[in-house]
């Protein structure tokens, strides 16, 4: 049987959403490193989706964002990104430099500290997920984007000719004093290792 967003149980939808808990835990805890500061997370939001539901639940294919995309395989293979509103990457900038970046345009440097970030968070996630279920996993490079969410989401598509059909979606709310940020999280396995996902994590 083909094992999709529509046909998870209730015991795979926890084992799911407690993976997502573990990496945005750990996610932050490396932000808490990286800028020597001490950063509170909401309890993170889980969805598994279909592809296509993402746009919506975003807030719609015109609401501007960073995107940091990396693709991933070993044992498993897909898409990750992080999809961050553009005030929310002024905010995270504002928490790495002391910048306050009301209105600014991004510069080269805010890119490449962007992109940092952002290395930091997947890989943060990905040793969550190999940890909890065993499987070699390695991440590329990333490529940022900074456009409307339809024609970030595109990217990936664009790139390979498709996508999986379920995406885990971690929206995660963290702030360091009065900044705060919000980002979303999304984990695009290709079809063939969702499966795998599933059963590595014991719940096939």
């Amino acid at each position: 049987m083909e094992i999709n967003y529509e046909n998870l149980n209730s015991m795979q939808m926890d084992v799911l959403k407690e993976l997502g808990n573990i990496g945005a835990g750990n996610a932050v805890t490396a932000l808490s490193k990286m800028l020597n500061k001490r950063v509170n997370m909401e309890v993170p939001k889980v969805k598994i989706l279909e592809f296509n539901e993402v746009t919506e639940i975003l807030g719609g294919a015109e609401i501007p964002v960073t995107g940091i995309y990396f693709r991933m395989d070993g044992d498993i293979s897909g898409n990750i990104m992080f999809l961050i509103p553009v005030e929310s990457s002024k905010a995270l900038l504002d928490m790495l430099m002391g910048i306050y970046r009301d209105g600014d345009e991004f510069g080269e440097m805010d890119i490449s500290a962007l992109e940092e970030i952002g290395n930091i968070l997947a890989s943060s996630y990905i040793s969550s997920l190999s940890a909890l279920t065993g499987m070699k996993i390695k991440i590329s490079v990333p490529a940022l984007a900074i456009d409307m969410v339809g024609a970030v989401l595109s990217v990936p598509i664009i790139q390979f000719g498709h996508m999986g059909d379920s995406v885990m979606l971690i929206e995660t709310h963290f702030s360091e004093g009065n900044t705060h940020v919000k980002g979303n999280f999304l984990l695009i396995p290709d079809v063939e290792s969702f499966a795998n996902l599933l059963e590595k994590l014991g719940v096939a």
